[in-house]
């Protein structure tokens, strides 16, 4: 049965071969079957199309995934990127206000031959009446309570406790805060007290026959012993005299930017400095006593 099997096979073979060799032969000497054979490949394309469908809208659907995964990658890796380089650019920006600052500081020293370091805010404590602010410096570097604290474009406040690593500025905003000042239009004298965070300073004890003006700069008189002197304090932006009150309600605005540098200054003021400002202001004083005194005698004499 095998035999016979495997010699239909091979009669089988034999005769489709020598078919398929006639059907050329006839083909290529009969260009009649030519045409036949083209109107029967254009009635049987619908059928093929009609079965290849199927598998090139899988292979569409396929593509269009792939390429949709592949921008949903892109996309993502490109907002990465553009993150990466904002996060850059911030970095940037804060690098060059940082040196901006650090130049304003230095060059706001420039009239300065005492010691001074530089100090960062840490944490800015602005409640109710309290404007104080911690800084990165403390016993380690020195620092001392009482030890003025200035800004790029004025006083900022002083020192009222250290710690090993950090200690507190008191802003003179705070309703602690007094800066004895001078008048730089009219060397007149006085007091500014700060009113609270966010809130003007306010000169004191003015009375109202004074020569202030709205305008006036106010400086550090160094008075007390705590503040460099002739150092910008804030500026005269309101007076208001009142009726049956001795003194002049004098409202001034900081010069420093107290809720903006993140940045300031800590001086090591000379004591030796300050007691020699003291005593030249103490015989200055005393002069000014004299003088008025002498000026009274003047007038008693005359009027007799």
């Amino acid at each position: 049965m095998l035999f016979n099997h495997n010699q239909y096979l091979g009669l089988r073979v034999t005769f489709f071969v020598l078919l398929s060799i006639i059907f050329m032969v006839v083909d290529h000497r009969t260009p009649e079957l030519g045409t036949l054979r083209s109107l029967m490949s254009d009635a049987t394309a619908p059928f093929q199309y009609t079965a290849n469908w199927p598998l090139d809208l899988m292979n569409r659907i396929k593509s269009n995934f792939n390429a949709k995964h592949e921008l949903i990658t892109e996309n993502t890796h490109l907002k990465m990127q553009n993150l990466l380089l904002k996060a850059k650019v911030q970095k940037m920006l804060a690098i060059q206000k940082e040196n901006t600052s650090l130049k304003a500081l230095l060059k706001s020293t420039a009239g300065l031959k005492d010691k001074v370091a530089v100090a960062q805010l840490l944490a800015v404590n602005m409640e109710g009446y309290v404007a104080q602010a911690v800084l990165d410096k403390g016993k380690k570097e020195n620092v001392y309570v009482g030890q003025p604290v200035l800004g790029s474009t004025g006083i900022m406040g002083q020192v009222v406790q250290v710690n090993r690593w950090t200690s507190r500025l008191m802003l003179i905003t705070d309703t602690r805060s007094a800066v004895p000042v001078v008048d730089e239009r009219t060397g007149l004298r006085a007091i500014v007290i700060g009113t609270g965070p966010f809130r003007p300073l306010s000169l004191i004890n003015i009375p109202d026959t004074a020569d202030v003006a709205v305008g006036d700069v106010l400086a550090t008189s160094g008075l007390g012993l705590r503040y460099p002197e002739g150092y910008p304090v804030g500026i005269v932006i309101k007076i208001r005299k009142r009726t049956g009150q001795q003194f002049s309600e004098i409202v001034v605005s900081p010069t420093a930017h107290l809720y903006r540098d993140t940045q300031v200054l800590l001086l090591w003021h000379s004591r030796a400095k300050l007691m020699k400002e003291a005593s030249e202001e103490l015989e200055n004083m005393k002069q000014e006593n004299k003088d008025m005194n002498q000026q009274i005698i003047d007038r008693v004499r005359d009027g007799g």
